[in-house]
């Protein structure tokens, strides 16, 4: 009976321990909080960021997600882009602004589900302006902007009309805007209207709002690759490589067959266009002005005798290509690209251009000397009396006159008296049907200039 009587106790003892050992395991769980920083313009590149941050947080089991905001705006696309991202994940996003919040940055704001503010800082001025940053865009991309401020307020409960007045100056709120100013909301005015849920001082404390006292942050973190990509789109590195690009295709004309400087080209077009390519910059159209640009130059040297139209367009389509990549136009329309992103963009490019050009008139005489290059290629020449003999013309031919048969590029074939030769310039080119003299028989193939 003691033992019966033990037994009862314990089977009813046994729901309240179960009950007592969740609630210890559940104390003992952290939330997963993550963050990361909107803190440079809205771009293609901070697009991407936020996605990898995103996917990131997903990937990690995060509970909630703080965004730090400070940022003067950008790209409306790109911020739409960055609207569109945060709506749809499931993930309650959060959002301190550290200071501003202006323009794209309000809309993104708009879209989390609270929005908290440091003292001081200011949110709204969402007009959307052109590139140089003082003149408004035209309509159609007010018309748009005041649209998605519109929809994303609606869907995060606060007021669509005082949304929309922070892009159309020409809405009138009573007691809230007057007619020819856009709404910017401080602190206390943006908790006043609902679009501030809070005056805070750091993202522990926007965590703290939530009633989680237990977290665990964990902190979007650049990885590997995508320090190299941020090293390669350094305009410093992008001009370096636009320099290997223009100097080895020259030399591989120079010297066919080599191989080299090639390589060293091609490498440098992927390192160039990847990473503008995987940052949302250079479009596959950009990378096939460029490719079409170098096709037609080839064109030019290799098939078109002269120096034309093919050539030309060859040149600018190189440029043009190189020059778009870097910056984030859309099919040439420079309504939000930064005057002063566009001319760095030139400048590089030309810069780059300009320096393989010197290097080019200032090595290519030297090439043969360096003895890296006599390792691929026959820099000397093997004189007879060190008992080299190789097949010789008759002397009757020196100074003999022809024409070129095929172009000299430096090396082809010539036509004297009816008769097809090898021959090769002193290194220039000389297109087909140009007078040519012999100034040279030795070895297989006549040395000629032009006449």
């Amino acid at each position: 009976m003691k033992y019966v009587f033990l037994l009862a106790v314990l089977l009813l003892s046994l729901p309240q321990i179960s009950f007592s050992f969740q609630q210890d395991s559940l104390s003992t769980t952290k939330q997963k909080v993550y963050t990361f920083e909107i803190d440079d313009n809205i771009d293609p590149r901070m697009n991407r960021k936020v996605k990898l941050a995103l996917e990131d947080a997903r990937v990690k089991g995060a509970d909630m997600i703080v965004i730090e905001m400070d940022t003067y705006g950008g790209a409306v696309d790109d911020a739409d882009d960055i609207r569109t991202m945060i709506l749809e994940t499931k993930t309650p996003i959060h959002v301190w602004i550290n200071k501003d919040a202006a323009s794209a940055g309000a809309l993104i704001s708009i879209a989390c589900d609270s929005i908290y503010m440091a003292p001081g800082a200011s949110i709204g001025a969402a007009t959307v302006v052109m590139g140089g940053g003082g003149e408004a865009a035209p309509d159609k991309y007010q018309s748009y902007m005041r649209s998605i401020m519109r929809s994303t307020a609606e869907a995060k409960g606060r007021d669509p009309k005082i949304a929309e007045a922070m892009v159309d100056q020409n809405l009138e709120i009573e007691g809230i805007s007057e007619k020819g100013t856009v709404i910017t909301f401080s602190v206390s005015e943006a908790i006043t209207n609902g679009f501030c849920e809070g005056e805070v001082n750091s993202v522990t404390e926007v965590i703290e709002k939530q009633g989680i006292d237990d977290f665990e942050m964990l902190t979007y973190e650049t990885s590997g690759v995508e320090k190299v990509i941020a090293f390669f789109l350094n305009p410093a590195v992008s001009g370096f490589l636009i320099l290997v690009i223009f100097a080895g295709i020259y030399f591989e004309i120079q010297t066919p067959g080599v191989g080299f400087p090639l390589a060293a080209s091609l490498t440098a077009i992927v390192l160039y266009f990847i990473p503008y390519y995987l940052t949302g910059l250079a479009q596959n159209w950009e990378i096939a002005v460029f490719v079409v640009g170098c096709i037609l130059l080839l064109v030019e040297i290799f098939v078109i005798p002269g120096f034309g139209i093919f050539g030309i367009l060859g040149i600018v389509g190189i440029l043009t290509g190189l020059t778009l990549g870097m910056i984030p136009n859309d099919a040439f329309d420079f309504t939000f690209v930064p005057s002063g992103d566009l001319f760095a963009a030139l400048l590089t490019v030309i810069l780059a251009a300009i320096a393989a050009i010197s290097i080019i008139f200032i090595f290519a005489p030297k090439v043969n000397q360096w003895k890296a290059f006599s390792s691929i290629a026959l820099a000397t020449t093997q004189q007879s009396t060190e008992g080299y003999t190789s097949t010789s013309y008759s002397d009757s031919l020196l100074d003999k006159e022809g024409i070129t048969h095929t172009r000299l590029m430096p090396s082809g074939k010539i036509i004297i008296e009816d008769e097809v030769y090898d021959a090769y310039s002193r290194g220039e080119f000389i297109d087909k049907g140009e007078k040519i003299k012999v100034i040279s028989t030795e070895g297989t193939s006549l040395k000629v200039k032009r006449v």
